[in-house]
């Protein structure tokens, strides 16, 4: 069974029979973000041929080589810098798999200086969508790996349901913080003529100035609504109902909530972003400029209005959508640590 911790050492469990695999994670089930998915989604797909602890990324690690663990698979190069930092003293043999965010390939990587040391320490950098790969200098895209997220597949509603539905529903899910620009989608409410577009905003108060607006949004525009946080069952629920989903974000590494909604069934209108683009490909139809509300209403609006578009944006998606397959993800993640972990025992134990 796969453990989740908060601030406890490195354990090595059950060594006879399993390896003993340490997820680093800026974020735990409370958060209920895309981090968490990636953590919890992953631990469940190694669980069944390893030993793995999740462990927050200010969590104490091992003080003795006895209690390293076999691998070690860290998310967010920034926020676990510490935790590697500590982990290369006190176990330097422990290959590290790092997993980049959209902040770590977008920023942080370029800016700051733990970060850019954590990639040095890295034995094996994962890129979560292929268009990041070009963020990396070329020496470190020799040790990168893309694997693609996943989530399962979930059957569509039927356009004949869809288009008895009284509103054109419109769901932007993610917390307000200023990254993910739900100001943009909040402003294009303002914008929409027709009556039946509903906006429907999921998301937690992670920022004060955003929630404040999207209060006051949510009073002065009927079409808009602001529903908080929901539970991860909850929140797809309530996609899968919907016509369109919007990602309006400045920056992402491969967002969990575009894989969601191409595997419901809805299609997707996302900004022009070098991380949209390669979890959607160059020519996706549904693209809009970063921070362009007008841009975003014209789309929604041709989106409900032209039967043509929105076929157009649904057969992309379709496409798209086999990527994002579980399977696929379980075989190259499996794929990566086993290789990682053959790596380490042949250079421990080398040929006679």
């Amino acid at each position: 069974m796969v453990r989740t911790v908060r601030m406890v050492p490195f354990i090595r469990e059950a060594t006879k029979v399993k390896p003993h695999i340490v997820m680093i994670s800026p974020a735990l089930a409370n958060a209920n973000n895309g981090n968490w998915q990636t953590a919890s989604r992953w631990a469940r797909m190694l669980r069944h041929h390893y030993a793995v602890t999740i462990v927050a990324s200010g969590a104490a690690p091992a003080s003795d080589a006895a209690r390293c663990p076999d691998l070690v698979i860290a998310l967010h190069a920034r926020r676990s810098a510490a935790a590697l930092q500590t982990l290369g003293a006190s176990c330097p043999q422990t290959p590290v798999m790092l997993v980049l965010t959209g902040t770590d390939l977008y920023r942080d990587i370029h800016t700051d200086a733990a970060a850019r040391q954590v990639l040095q320490r890295a034995d094996r950098l994962v890129i979560l969508q292929q268009a990041g790969l070009q963020e990396l200098a070329p020496a470190l895209r020799t040790k990168a790996h893309v694997i693609h997220q996943s989530a399962p597949m979930l059957k569509a509603i039927g356009a004949d349901v869809k288009n008895r539905m009284r509103h054109f529903d419109v769901c932007m899910v993610g917390h307000l913080r200023i990254e993910k620009d739900p100001a943009t989608f909040m402003r294009a409410a303002a914008l929409l003529a027709p009556p039946r577009i509903r906006l429907l905003h999921i998301g937690g108060a992670l920022d004060a100035a955003l929630a404040t607006q999207a209060q006051a949004t949510a009073q002065a525009q009927a079409n808009y609504r602001w529903l908080g946080a929901l539970p991860h069952a909850d929140t797809r629920r309530r996609l899968k109902h919907c016509h369109l989903m919007v990602i309006a974000s400045h920056m992402e590494g491969g967002a969990n909530v575009i894989i969601e909604a191409l595997t419901s069934g809805v299609p997707v209108l996302a900004s022009d972003i070098s991380g949209n683009r390669g979890m959607l490909g160059d020519d996706y139809a549904g693209y809009f400029p970063p921070g362009d509300s007008a841009a975003l209403a014209q789309a929604i609006e041709r989106a409900a209005r032209d039967p043509a578009f929105y076929a157009r944006l649904e057969q992309q998606c379709q496409v798209r959508a086999p990527l994002f397959a579980p399977e696929r993800e379980q075989t190259a993640l499996l794929d990566l640590v086993d290789n990682m972990l053959h790596s380490k025992d042949t250079h421990r134990n080398p040929s006679p």
